[in-house]
């Protein structure tokens, strides 16, 4: 149901921009629902990086505030995440996740963001 893009190797320093689409979400489901970005380390549990509610209320896990920012565009079903000042502890495969009624939860299968240092 969902669709992750725009993971790549950069620099650090760098910035990336993650994009996630919801082909198949029709507009009423997808608006309201609160998307999330998570990420997963080798050898690290997945954990929530940045999260925007219907409404447009986000937040963010301590280590990225100020750096990376979530924004969604409802009549495109997408959500991004800008990712500035990249560093090497961002390394990653990151995944969107859409929670929300009827349907309960959706996983994207993930894009790769390597930063090199």
């Amino acid at each position: 149901q969902l669709q992750a893009s725009g993971g790549g190797l950069v620099q650090a320093g760098g910035s990336l921009r993650l994009s996630c689409v919801a082909p198949r979400m029709i507009t009423s489901t997808f608006n309201p629902s609160i998307m999330n970005w998570y990420r997963q380390a080798p050898g690290k549990q997945r954990e929530v990086v940045a999260t925007i509610t219907g409404v447009g209320r986000t937040n963010y896990t301590d280590s990225v505030k100020d750096r990376f920012t979530i924004s969604r565009d409802n009549s495109r079903k997408r959500i991004y995440l800008q990712m500035n000042g990249l560093k090497s502890s961002d390394t990653a495969v990151y995944y969107c996740n859409a929670v929300g009624r009827p349907y309960g939860e959706y996983w994207g299968q993930g894009t790769l963001v390597t930063v090199s240092s």
